[in-house]
């Protein structure tokens, strides 16, 4: 409907009806206006699949919802790296909705997993805020293409389950730029999702749905949002202060309280009504964008969508070892399938996410379609409760003797990680790694498969040979993880996140969580890679990683130039051989790393990444172009994106640890920071500043230069000869401040320093 239009029938509201608008009909509806022909939509939640509930809702997933696919979770699609296979997950989600008259689907989710513990860390997609922003973008792509609205959440800086609903995460300005705003920037401003979910918790003291600066001067003035934003179900604190920082819409409906406040406010002033009809504008244009586009000929295919859920998997499983290249396994090979998950696949998380599946595909029911005979079954566990159960203990370890191989199927229990609470600990149940040591015991070729939304600790890891990790892998996973096994599908995921040796290396470790519902996000933009690479610390398997049952060898890194200004773009380009026999896909991961500077960063951070397939022994080369953003960090003095002068590594990297190619580049910056110094500012800055060390050096010769001479040969704390070397007396002026040459040099004064920063600061 076009905008004048809207306008028209705002024009024709009472002011009851308009704050009527701005809250939920029920748990899943918007209010419609039938007089004015505005219709009543739906919403339901996602992201990876529909959980459309007729009746008896609830934000939780404790109630049943219809029949659906259950595809595979951020986790899982995240580590695919291919946008393209994003982008039609979303297409199919999106016919979906269309089918069942869903007018927006309740994601991607999209936080920054800032600590492992995360118990919904299964639905984000990344630690890293790039690879975040580049999935969401093409799962938003693909569901709008439908005509369907997405709802990316939960804005922002939700990155833990205790206390969500009312804890403070307290950052500085810089985090929030480079981390957790950088999540959401890139998919906003390229793909425009048509609304936005504000998470529960406080930003620096200031509940989301209420924060002025997010919602409007971010969300919409700086990167062009046009949409609507909704609240988390019970997210609302203060619904007037709400609606004037940009939030339209409470969700679920609460029979009318809060719009009772809003036309209250109206009344006496305190809410201007041009502010409510702006609100009921931006919240209309969206419903009408859906019900003007409604494809009423959908139809849900569940079959179809199934196999395109189990393709998902393939491609979103990471090989993370594979010792003496002992996958694939062969048809002709007795081997035996261990682990109760193996025969009922732990798929998906628990809480809002949670899907109906139509049917659920075990490796077990794929291996009896692809009439697999040479597999024996034993249960090994049952995730009821962390106790060895002594009996399925003895059959799986006597079933394991008897093969040539044993695959061990294992991961977290439903009750370890999900909505509303997070892990104690990064360890899978006690009884399980128990049970994969005893195998490995009595069974050399051990295989160890794992379902899990989150990094786990792996205290047996070098005990066994391989391991595929699945994570929440959807409904088909276990089709999915019996054809990577074979080598029907040749392994091509990576990791989006990293897998630390313990928690307590985990760089939030120590204040995670919070006291007193304040989180302080003390670890800054270290998070994840950025702070284990930067500390040079050894993991589990770093960010990035991933095996193939091939090889790929890089070469010929080509940099379009040596030299640039930071407005200049430039091409990589980097050659890509699969030196293996077998075709397969690359991740091809491309890090920028600034070789120096004055401001703290991480040694490296990924800043482009392609997936690429090659025929066994193929070529190709794989082109990247590089803006100023590749090399800018967020500055707190002009509150904006620099680019510091200085040289950066472009490298070409198998994960975030490993680098293959390299080379330099020197980009010049064209802004300069506007620097005023004072009496406290050290002999260092100053120097390092042109204007500074030119007014200093022309001064520090008319004034006491013998004097100064003198000090650079002896002082009383130099070596045992009483005298200062060079080194020594360098390091001690960089850190002295200019109010000290007061005490250290004859005839300088405090006047005489005054007059010297003014010709300095003008």
């Amino acid at each position: 409907m076009e905008n004048s239009k809207v306008k028209e029938l705002i024009s024709q509201m009472t002011l009851e009806e308009k704050a009527g608008l701005c809250s939920g009909l029920d748990f899943w509806r918007t209010k419609g206006i039938e007089r004015l022909g505005i219709p009543s939509v739906m919403v339901s939640d996602g992201p990876h699949g529909l959980r459309k509930q007729a009746d008896k809702a609830d934000h939780l997933g404790i109630n049943e919802s219809i029949k659906a696919v259950c595809f595979p979770a951020g986790c899982a699609t995240a580590s695919s790296f291919d946008r393209e296979l994003v982008e039609q997950l979303g297409e199919t989600i999106g016919r979906e909705c269309q089918a069942e008259d869903i007018s927006t689907i309740l994601g991607p989710a999209m936080n920054i997993k800032r600590s492992p513990l995360c118990g919904r860390n299964f639905e984000y997609y990344s630690e890293d805020p790039y690879v975040s922003t580049e999935m969401a973008g093409a799962f938003v792509h693909g569901v709008q293409s439908q005509n369907v609205g997405t709802s990316p959440k939960h804005f922002m800086a939700n990155s833990q389950e205790f206390h969500r609903m009312t804890s403070n995460s307290v950052m500085d300005e810089r985090t929030m730029r480079e981390i957790y705003l950088a999540s959401f920037e890139g998919m906003v401003k390229k793909e425009k999702p048509w609304t936005i979910m504000n998470s529960y918790n406080r930003l620096n003291g200031t509940y989301l749905c209420e924060n002025k600066e997010m919602l409007t001067d971010v969300l919409r003035r700086e990167w062009g949002f046009d949409g609507y934003v909704m609240t988390d179900w019970g997210a609302m604190d203060d619904r007037t202060a709400s609606l004037k920082a940009g939030c339209n819409l409470e969700m679920p409906g609460n029979g009318g309280t809060t719009d009772a406040e809003l036309v209250k406010a109206v009344q006496n002033g305190e809410l201007d009504e041009a502010v409510l009809d702006r609100s009921v504008e931006e919240f209309l244009n969206i419903v009408f964008r859906y019900t003007e586009n409604r494809d009423t000929e959908a139809v849900l295919d569940l079959e179809k969508d199934h196999a395109f859920a189990r393709k998902a998997a393939e491609e979103s499983s990471v090989l993370l070892k594979n010792e003496g290249q002992i996958l694939p396994l062969k048809k002709e090979q007795k081997v035996a399938f261990i682990g109760k998950y193996a025969k009922m696949p732990r798929y998906q998380g628990g809480g809002s996410s949670h899907i109906n599946s139509f049917r659920v595909e075990s490796a077990l029911d794929h291996a009896k379609e692809v009439k697999n005979e040479n597999i024996i079954y034993a249960q090994g566990f049952d995730d009821a409760a962390d106790q060895v159960d002594e009996a399925l203990f003895a059959e799986a370890v006597e079933a394991a003797g008897q093969a040539e191989a044993a695959v061990i199927f294992a991961g977290l229990p439903d009750s370890f990680e999900s909505e509303g609470y997070d892990r104690k600990h990064m360890g899978i149940p006690q009884c399980q790694n128990a049970l994969i040591e005893a195998v490995a015991k009595v069974q050399p070729n051990v295989i160890v498969v794992l379902h899990n939304g989150a990094p786990v600790e792996m205290p047996w890891i070098d005990q066994v040979k391989a391991v595929l990790e699945v994570y929440l892998g959807g409904q088909a996973v276990g089709g999915a993880a019996y054809r990577i096994l074979y080598g029907e599908v040749n392994p091509s995921g990576h990791l989006t996140e990293t897998f630390p040796k313990r928690v307590q290396d985990t760089p939030c470790y120590l204040t995670y969580g919070g006291e007193h519902d304040r989180s302080e996000y003390t670890e800054g933009v270290f998070v994840g890679y950025r702070y284990y690479v930067s500390k040079d610390m050894e993991v589990l398997f770093p960010f990035g990683h991933g095996l193939s049952y091939t090889q790929f060898a890089y070469s010929n890194l080509v940099i379009g130039k040596q030299e640039i200004t930071e407005s200049e773009t430039f091409t990589v380009s980097v050659d890509v051989t699969n030196i293996g026999d077998r075709d397969g896909k690359e991740v091809v991961q491309l890090y920028v790393a600034p070789q120096g500077g004055t401001i703290l960063r991480p040694v490296r951070e990924l800043k482009r990444f392609e997936k690429v397939q090659l025929a066994a022994g193929e070529t190709k080369t794989v082109t990247f172009e590089l803006d100023r953003r590749a090399f800018a960090y967020w500055s707190t003095e002009i509150h904006d994106w620099h680019v510091e002068t200085g040289s950066y590594a472009i490298a070409i990297g198998r994960n975030a640890q490993e680098m293959a190619v390299s080379a330099e580049v020197k980009v010049t910056s064209e802004a300069v920071i506007p620097k005023v110094f004072h009496l406290n500012s050290t002999m260092g800055e100053i120097m390092a500043d042109p204007k500074g060390a030119a007014v200093i050096g022309q001064a520090m010769a008319g004034m006491g230069g013998e004097e100064t001479e003198q000090m650079a040969k002896e002082t009383e704390n130099g070596d045992e000869s009483g005298v200062i070397n060079e080194e020594m007396y360098a390091a001690m002026m960089e850190g002295m401040p200019l109010r000290q040459l007061i005490s250290f040099v004859p005839g300088v004064t405090k006047e005489a320093l005054l007059q010297l920063l003014d010709a300095i600061n003008n």
